[in-house]
């Protein structure tokens, strides 16, 4: 089922959510294929998330020991105003609680 992850700054927690369900978490991992799902049209903020099909590839609020296995390659930055990502789709996420997003790689 297509989960779509994004920050709630308000908050200062990250928010997944699909059809049937809404989560909030610090940290998120990524753990599989994910990629940029873009609505300029949409009259509110977001109109930009993280889409994975694949809701077991999600973890939360993972343990550091875990995040250890992974190298920080670079960061994924999302533009408000020109609602675009530096990068469209890939493998392995991490959602830190600082709100940074960083791309992973085992």
């Amino acid at each position: 089922m297509k989960c779509k992850i994004h920050r709630c700054n308000c908050r200062k927690v990250w928010s997944l959510q699909n059809r049937k369900t809404k989560t909030t978490a610090n940290t998120v991992l990524l753990n599989g294929e994910w990629f940029a799902e873009l609505k300029p049209e949409r009259k509110c903020n977001p109109k930009g998330f993280v889409v994975t099909n694949q809701n077991q590839d999600i973890i939360i609020n993972p343990n550091q020991e875990f995040i250890g296995q992974f190298q920080r390659i670079a960061k994924l930055i999302y533009d408000k105003e020109k609602v675009d990502f530096n990068i469209l789709k890939g493998k392995y996420l991490y959602f830190a609680e600082d709100g940074t997003c960083y791309i992973l790689k085992k």
